[in-house]
């Protein structure tokens, strides 16, 4: 099925703690725009592709999206690992702490736990390619938002690379989308 390299696609390092950072970048864990809702979408939507290539690049997509909530859980215990209780509690962790300690949840930066309504699979290719590439771009823009939050340079390191790895499944999202759209004009002339 697939090879799996025990290191991570990227490195996610910190420069120190950081609880108030952790609390941001959980978002890109378990939010609506996150890589666990891109991950299931296109795993998805992958089964009412038009042909094997579109529907091997929506598996691809779909598994990288999973390396990548590993490089986001990895960020998020970094930031909290040794930050006192206390400390916890002033960046607003107290409900997180009090259920899950210091354990990796799908939340977004508010608390809330992440839910399949954030996530499309209307059946339609052109309809689901059209949601994944705006997805990929709301993904971007929160990294970005990200980026402008964090002092960390190591971090922002991490956040680039993600950022980028958006941009780069939005065009293959907008590829495959011209071919789709190309094969089914062919159809209807026929």
């Amino acid at each position: 099925m697939w090879v799996y390299e025990k290191k991570l696609e990227y490195p996610a390092e910190v420069e120190k703690s950081n609880p108030r950072l952790a609390r941001e970048i959980i978002n890109q864990y378990g939010g609506p725009d996150g890589e666990l809702s891109a991950s299931l979408r296109y795993l998805t939507q992958r089964f009412t592709m038009p042909n094997n290539y579109t529907k091997a690049l929506l598996t691809d997509i779909g598994t990288e999206e999973l390396a990548h909530m590993e490089i986001i859980a990895s960020l998020v215990y970094k930031l909290t690992d040794g930050v006192p209780v206390d400390e916890l509690k002033k960046y607003g962790f107290n409900d997180f702490y009090a259920i899950r300690d210091k354990g990796i949840f799908y939340t977004d930066s508010m608390g809330d736990p992440w839910t399949a309504a954030y996530i499309q699979s209307h059946g339609d290719p052109v309809a689901d390619l059209t949601d994944d590439m705006a997805a990929e771009q709301k993904a971007r823009a929160t990294y970005e938002h990200l980026m402008d939050l964090t002092e960390d340079h190591k971090v922002w390191d991490t956040l680039v690379f993600l950022r980028q790895r958006e941009v780069v499944h939005f065009q293959r999202f907008g590829e495959v989308l011209d071919k789709v759209q190309d094969e089914r004009k062919c159809k209807k002339v026929f």
